[in-house]
């Protein structure tokens, strides 16, 4: 595999590029008035819109960038139920019954995901795949052994995976690893267009490049006020931000960090990965590959504590060709091409999971905040709890995720 000629390589993510502009919305110029309003039109806020949306509530969505173009557009959308922290892990932070009913929630956010892509002309990229868990270093093997077991124990797909085995079935070489079924793959950027195009068929209005300025607070509901004037009436806001920390939240409820990703040009289907698994490993940080729709291998990783944009993007010549390496390291036996390469910014909680709910110190605002690595599915499961409030009913979920866990 060759170094990457870095004249190659973009800082743009790769998602927005390939598909081009999928929908044009306009900034807001006059008052609305609604039942909910949705700050953000990434993957979370278009979510929450057609959730919202499809249980007849009216909703304006805004978003001070172009719609999708934040966090979504660098979402590397690897479907994964299975959490960055450990099942036996999150079993020792918030007892065995939430842990599971976390990861089992993530299961079923993914059988969510594919029955909206039904609902859809474009699938989105959509399609099911297992994944592989890579044992990083022998003394991982024993850990990643008791991990598959208490899963099984608990009903989730995965089984554990001998050298041996993995060797004989897949091209990847690892001294162990935790296969799973139930994952998947899917286009954000489309999606997210998708989405918000069906909330605006059952009437939601959609800004984009306007950004609220202030937040009030009364009895009669919620008042943003946008930077060119117009302002939003609504009963409720929901501050779905991606990676962002809303004014009101304390600065250490999440850890910000930086994540690199690099995506080759189109490749003949690789020996040994014939199905196309998601593939991680058991560093942390760790290293994530994918291959896209249109045969490209994505691979990202590279995480380190975020400091400041301009840091984070003066770092991304290096961590493409560590990339590259970690890549040839892994797949030995190809030349991919490198084509595009970005880095993003994301945050992430102490045990892995969102924060999604009402705060007492934000009245009149709902947060839904998929921080972590599964951003996509935390959006489907924020996006059915933000329902749950907006109509009054109980959610037996909503404990897991609350801010003030």
């Amino acid at each position: 595999m060759r170094t990457p000629d870095l004249d190659l390589v973009s800082g743009a993510p790769f998602w927005p590029l390939a598909a081009g502009l999928l929908g044009v919305y306009p900034p807001l110029r006059a008052d609305e008035k609604c039942d909910v309003a949705v700050i953000g039109a990434g993957i979370t806020g278009a979510l929450v819109a057609h959730t919202l949306t499809e249980a007849g509530l009216d909703v304006v969505v805004v978003d001070r960038r172009d719609v999708a173009q934040g966090s979504t557009a660098a979402s590397t959308a690897l479907l994964s139920w299975e959490l960055d922290t450990e099942l036996a892990d999150l079993s020792n932070m918030i007892g065995l019954d939430g842990a599971v009913r976390a990861y089992r929630r993530s299961l079923e956010a993914i059988v969510s995901i594919e029955r909206l892509t039904t609902l859809m002309h474009d699938r989105c990229g959509f399609s099911r795949r297992p994944s592989l868990y890579l044992a990083t270093r022998k003394r991982d093997v024993a850990r990643l052994q008791r991990e598959a077991e208490l899963r099984a124990t608990q009903g989730l797909p995965s089984e554990f995976w001998s050298a041996r085995r993995l060797a004989a079935s897949s091209c990847f070489r690892a001294p162990g690893a935790i296969r799973s079924e139930g994952g998947g793959e899917i286009d954000p950027y489309r999606f997210t267009h998708a989405l918000l195009a069906l909330a605006r068929s059952r009437g939601a209005r959609i800004f984009d490049r306007t950004e609220i300025v202030e937040e009030r607070a009364s009895r009669r509901g919620v008042k943003l006020v946008s930077q060119r004037g117009p302002v939003i009436r609504a009963e409720r806001a929901v501050m779905a931000l991606g990676y962002e920390i809303p004014r009101p939240l304390r600065r250490d409820l999440v850890a910000l960090s930086s994540t690199y990703v690099l995506i080759t040009e189109p490749m003949e289907p690789c020996a040994g990965w014939e199905d196309r698994c998601l593939v991680w490993d058991s560093a942390r940080p760790y290293t994530y590959m994918r291959w896209s729709a249109d045969g490209r291998v994505l691979i990202g990783g590279e995480d380190e504590p975020f400091r400041s944009p301009a840091r984070r993007d003066r770092l991304l010549p290096r961590k493409v060709k560590r990339l590259v390496r970690r890549l040839g390291n892994l797949l030995p036996n190809l030349s991919p091409e490198p084509a595009f390469a970005w880095t993003g910014t994301f945050g992430e909680t102490k045990d892995g999971l969102p924060f999604v709910g009402e705060w007492a110190g934000a009245p009149g605002r709902i947060f839904a905040l998929g921080y972590g690595g599964n951003g996509i599915t935390f959006g489907v499961i924020a996006a059915e709890i933000v329902r749950d409030l907006c109509l009054g009913r109980p959610s037996r979920d909503a404990a897991l995720y609350r801010l003030d866990r």
